[in-house]
């Protein structure tokens, strides 16, 4: 199983073909895409049209879906924020420390294209999905 961040469904859904958008319809078809909560809400908020909207939130419907963030994921969520502006490394947006976090928590492994998340890679443990394949 692996969770499949918005930076990968956004290139996805807008039919640019790369290796992350390959290994993304590959998981598909295999059954082993699942969805968080947070990833879900980031797709949706940006869709445009009502149409679009209905046929992709029951597309991702399908997908098993993870809670991401509650009281427990406060703390870690944080103390690797803390870890990584201590190195140097700031991330810019709270909800990739939110969604890198919980993969880590969870022994997920991320697809990803956001650049932000090569620190949880490179210093916290965080499985990049695209070498897992």
């Amino acid at each position: 199983m692996i969770l499949v961040d918005t930076s990968v469904w956004i290139d996805y859904f807008n039919g640019k073909e790369s290796s992350l958008t390959d290994i993304l319809d590959k998981a598909l078809i295999d059954g082993l895409v699942s969805i968080g909560d947070l990833i879900l809400l980031e797709i949706l908020q940006g869709i445009k049209t009502e149409r679009e909207y209905n046929k992709t939130r029951t597309a991702l419907a399908l997908l098993e879906q993870y809670e991401m963030f509650g009281h427990n994921m406060v703390e870690k969520c944080a103390e690797n924020f803390r870890f990584l502006r201590k190195k140097g490394i700031t991330i810019r947006k709270t909800n990739d420390v939110i969604i890198a976090t919980f993969c880590i928590e969870n022994n997920l492994p991320l697809l990803f294209s956001d650049r932000d998340f090569i620190p949880f890679v490179d210093h916290l443990g965080l499985i990049p999905a695209s070498l897992k394949t």
